[in-house]
């Protein structure tokens, strides 16, 4: 029974993201940039409803770009710039519901979308049917929210990010998703939702200060990755039997790791699970 919920994450991503072929000749391409002229602040948007999808720092001369070969039938380029507020939206449209779409995607959709490492980025994402990567390594992140669908999505913070990140938020439905670095990310509050699929949060990093973690997970499973020397208390919503998390003493629902007081850095971590599956692995 256990295994169930693994195999429909996979058949609903094959099924969502291997609906067809389109010869690469018949894609559309597209590309966007904007010059970078001393911009503090980017607060940026990414839709992106199929295909395989790339994020990561660009060059510090452009405050961003973006290129894209996309199916023009069923698809349409998203680039929406508002001066005022300092914000940009990019990525692929449905035409005919007005928003991203899941159904009809296509393996040989690809979008590239790059940031400049010099302005403070607020990143929202949302995702489709997609296979995608987005490596946050090298950019200057203030805060982070992050959707996704029938998708496979990893996200990298490869380099320690140059700022304070206040928050950063994970919602994920039948989905695969991976998150490593997050020592890394200087986020002061981390928070997942998942429905129904298979999640990776990986704590291992630079890390300069405490965090916390608010994790809700109906089924599927969730693995916690953290480093020895990190200080973990963990508090869930009811007393669950079958958690018994390696190095942590237990007092009724709430469990403390071993190095938690002579730890230099601590996560604070609430989990509120039904069906789900919650495992702590630790790395040195």
């Amino acid at each position: 029974m256990s295994r169930r919920p693994g195999l429909l994450v996979g058949l609903l991503l094959i099924g969502a993201i291997g609906t067809g072929r389109l010869d690469a000749q018949a894609l559309k391409q597209y590309t966007t940039a904007r010059q970078f002229h001393g911009e503090v602040r980017l607060n940026a948007r990414i839709e992106f409803g199929g295909g395989s999808l790339q994020v990561a720092a660009g060059d510090p001369g452009s405050l961003y770009s973006m290129r894209l070969a996309y199916d023009a039938e069923r698809f349409r380029p998203v680039s929406q710039w508002s001066a005022e507020r300092t914000a940009v939206t990019l990525g692929l449209a449905n035409p005919g519901n007005g928003s991203i779409g899941v159904s009809g995607t296509i393996q040989g959709q690809q979008a590239d979308i790059r940031f400049s490492p010099q302005a403070d980025l607020e990143l929202f994402l949302v995702l489709g049917a997609a296979i995608s990567t987005v490596d946050l390594g090298g950019l200057r992140l203030s805060s982070l929210e992050l959707e996704t669908g029938a998708s496979r999505t990893e996200v990298r913070f490869s380099k320690p990010n140059a700022i304070r990140c206040t928050a950063a938020g994970f919602r994920a439905g039948a989905a695969a998703l991976a998150v490593t670095g997050l020592g890394n990310s200087r986020c002061d509050r981390v928070s997942f939702e998942g429905g129904m699929g298979s999640v990776l949060l990986d704590y291992s990093g630079n890390w300069q200060g405490d965090a916390s973690l608010a994790a809700t997970l109906a089924v599927g499973g969730l693995t916690l990755r953290i480093p020895r020397t990190i200080g973990v208390r963990i508090t869930t919503d009811q007393f669950l039997a079958t958690f018994q998390p390696p190095g942590f003493t237990r007092e009724g629902n709430r469990y403390t790791s071993a190095s938690e007081a002579a730890a230099s850095h601590h996560l604070d971590v609430t989990l509120s699970t039904s069906l789900g599956g919650v495992t702590v692995e630790w790395v040195d």
